[in-house]
């Protein structure tokens, strides 16, 4: 076959991952009855009776996702459930199965692969998911994981990206950053071991932060003390691209604006000092490290006696209308736009 050297040949990284989606998404249309929700939020959520089922999948891919020199293979797998399940709950959903399928090379012998369903497995315990099926095949470029997720909410209970109202509070859970300057760890360490082989690397300082990169927990806890709570978030999605991504996810979806504070921005003392430590800005690293898998949220201002005194919510702004846009607005009290800083792995950098 003859090439074309006049056809247009766009590059994917003009388009970034959720350009893509939607770039490919845009002639597929909904046919299916059962069919609630499809593209473009965190799950799909489909209708059999009186329970919504909710679906989501991720690629986890060696070399862009994750280095198998620092990533142990057990981390991996539980790693691997983890982030996907997080998009499950962040529909307010319960996980209930997964599937997994692998592409592995051959350097890769059998107790390497027991390792990484080591991990798999432990996550399915701990969460309380079955591994329902799968597939195996191989590869000529390393390690390839990817999960399908699938999980069940009643008819009524599913929080979308969409709901998010002008006067409804930003609620985040946990705190956020850990996990990108765990990444930033472990690659200085990385290298240190390239120049001496011998060196021991001294990690204590930094345990917490490296667990945030290495073996995330996604926040199946925040669901329930949601119901416990008796809070439904009006929007909600989980924090795997950076805050200010999310965020700008949630008002695309809602058609609303933002304004997200600086000073209410929740980080462990560990974040803050491995911030100095690196020269970075801790509130740059909040806003666009990613990894963190907590879950972003609206809520209504009526709800906000019942999770203030929670340790486990913090509230770090408000939503606005539409045509004032989404701000950081600084501890000098300027406004800044938020910007989409949050990781591309389609970015040729």
């Amino acid at each position: 076959m003859i090439e074309d050297k006049n056809q247009q040949r766009t590059d994917l990284s003009q388009l970034g991952e959720f350009g893509l989606i939607d770039h490919l998404a845009k002639h597929f249309e909904v046919t299916q009855q059962s069919t609630i929700k499809a593209i473009g939020d965190d799950a799909a959520v489909m209708e059999f009776g009186d329970n919504r089922v909710v679906v989501s999948t991720d690629f986890l891919v060696e070399g862009v996702h994750f280095d198998l020199s620092y990533m142990p293979l057990k981390h991996l797998g539980y790693k691997a459930v983890v982030v996907n399940l997080s998009d499950v709950y962040a529909m307010n959903a319960e996980a209930t199965q997964i599937t997994v399928s692998i592409a592995v090379s051959n350097r890769f012998p059998l107790e390497a692969i027991e390792e990484l369903y080591a991990g798999i497995e432990t996550a399915c315990k701990i969460y309380n998911v079955d591994l329902v099926g799968g597939d195996t095949t191989s590869s000529t470029s390393g390690l390839i994981i990817s999960v399908t997720a699938i999980g069940q909410v009643k008819k009524g209970d599913e929080v979308y990206r969409s709901g998010a109202k002008p006067n409804d509070l930003l609620v985040v859970s946990g705190d956020i950053g850990g996990a990108y300057l765990g990444l930033q760890v472990l690659e200085r360490e990385k290298e240190v071991f390239k120049v001496n082989p011998n060196s021991q690397p001294d990690l204590d300082a930094y345990t917490y932060i490296i667990e945030r990169q290495l073996k995330p927990e996604a926040r199946k806890d925040i669901v329930k003390l949601l119901q416990e709570l008796e809070v439904k978030p009006t929007s909600m999605i989980d924090i795997s691209d950076g805050l200010s991504s999310e965020i700008l996810h949630l008002c695309k979806a809602s058609k609303v604006g933002c304004d997200l504070y600086e000073d209410k921005l929740p980080l462990d003392p560990q974040v803050i000092s491995t911030s100095e430590e690196f020269n970075m800005d801790s509130t740059t690293i909040a806003l666009s490290g990613g990894e963190d898998y907590e879950l972003l949220m609206t809520i209504s201002q009526e709800d906000f006696p019942k999770i203030k005194a929670n340790p486990n919510l913090t509230v770090i702004g408000f939503i606005t209308d539409q045509a004032s846009g989404a701000h950081l607005v600084t501890r000098g009290d300027q406004k800044i736009a938020l910007t989409a800083q949050g990781w591309n792995s389609f970015d040729k950098d």
